[in-house]
């Protein structure tokens, strides 16, 4: 049994980092609560126990102290819901007078919620003293946001130090993100394949270089593969490149073939005139697309392709989708991902979708239930993946 479960929370109040950087549109309504409904088992194991929870987190990135639009009170209202109705207390300032007060008065079954962390410069700079403020409000510490895992802050990486070893421990969600990491990096059955998209190779070389030494095949699709079709000579049209990374890329394709490993690139990609939802589109191979035309998701037989490589893996890594999937007329090559991602999965793979706009597209399609684990983490993940060690999980895993 985890650290976690394992502890008794009766009477004890548990500061709990959470990642509530949610989407808010411009009447501050949320329109995405993935990250806020992750929190919740911990938040209710917290509770049921008899304990009392105060929640921290950040919300956007105000410049200069608080600023109306990136206060978490937008949040009450839905986090109470969430919890079933109770009451969720909130204090207009994390380390104020009114946090501490509400703090102290707070009676076993409740919730506060500590206005935004980053109102404070010093979260950010990973202040001690700012940290030390923070941990006099609770008894215990638990960790339970792995979107903010790779950032050296105050409320991270700082404020573990200030609990004894045995009053600060990740969360259910950080547990499970940090399990299922694992198991993809150290512990993966084969065949492993990674499916790497977005729009740059050189936001994704490092996770290739060190996917390099894990996985049996790579999948790339979107803006990223012209780069590496250009790189082998072939014609992009007006397709996304980064002309600075063509031999970068031409040395991981050799790197790749050196180690035996399968780099998979579209051989056809839907193409269109311009990037707009209302573009006129045709189809043509990836390495031959018409000068004006830009290829915005993979062909048809592209997913074809794709399709039997994940269909026949035991662990795949998503990261990225195939296309410009937010329209609706190049979102088939990531729902055909998505779909054999599925199917994979109900065969007995153990499959791992991260990074943002992976995970929406599985959310929009309707497979979050369909694969093995959905992370919350995308800048974390990424980091996880390219071998780097996060502060905010070594700051309690090494205690």
């Amino acid at each position: 049994m985890s650290k976690f479960s394992s502890c008794n929370f009766k009477g004890k109040k548990a500061l709990v980092r959470v990642d509530f950087n949610v989407p808010l549109n411009d009447k501050f309504e949320i329109t995405d609560d993935t990250r806020m409904r992750a929190a919740v088992p911990t938040i209710k194991k917290i509770l049921n126990d008899g304990g009392m929870v105060i929640l921290m987190s950040h919300l956007g990135r105000p410049k200069g102290g608080p600023e109306e639009k990136y206060s978490l009170k937008p949040l009450i209202k839905h986090l109470s819901d969430l919890l079933g109705g109770i009451t969720v207390l909130f204090a207009n300032d994390c380390i104020g007078e009114q946090a501490y007060t509400t703090a102290g008065m707070m009676k076993p079954g409740e919730v506060l919620l500590l206005e935004n962390l980053r109102f404070y410069k010093q979260e950010e700079q990973g202040d001690e003293s700012f940290a030390k403020k923070l941990a006099a409000l609770a008894d215990i510490y638990v960790n339970d946001a792995f979107g903010t895992a790779h950032r050296a802050h105050a409320s991270t990486a700082v404020i573990a130090k200030f609990f004894p070893v045995e009053n600060r421990m990740f969360g259910l969600l950080m547990e499970g993100e940090v399990k299922s990491a694992e198991r993809v990096l150290h512990k993966s059955e084969r065949p492993f394949t990674a499916i790497i998209g977005g729009a740059k190779v050189s936001d994704k070389i490092l996770i290739i270089e060190n996917l390099l030494k894990k996985a049996n095949d790579i999948i790339i699709g979107a803006g990223m593969a012209y780069t590496f079709i250009r790189a082998q000579g072939g014609k992009t049209g007006n397709s996304l490149c980064e002309e600075d990374r063509l031999g970068m890329a031409r040395e991981l394709l050799e790197k790749a073939a050196g180690m035996g490993v399968n780099i998979h690139l579209p051989s056809d990609s839907v193409i269109a005139d311009k990037f707009a939802a209302d573009a006129k589109i045709s189809s043509a191979p990836s390495n031959n697309i018409p000068d004006g035309w830009l290829g915005l998701d993979i062909g048809e037989l592209a997913r074809s392709e794709f399709g039997n490589v994940i269909r026949k893996s035991k662990t795949i890594l998503w990261n990225g989708p195939m296309g410009v999937f937010e329209m609706e007329k190049f979102q088939l090559g990531t729902k055909a991902i998505a779909e054999a991602v599925a199917e994979a999965t109900e065969e007995g793979a153990y499959s791992l979708v991260g990074g943002g706009d992976s995970v929406a597209a599985v959310n929009q399609f309707g497979f979050t239930d369909k694969v093995s684990y959905v992370s919350t983490g995308g800048g974390d993940m990424l980091e996880y993946f390219e071998g780097n060690t996060l502060p905010g999980i070594a700051a309690v895993s090494a205690l």
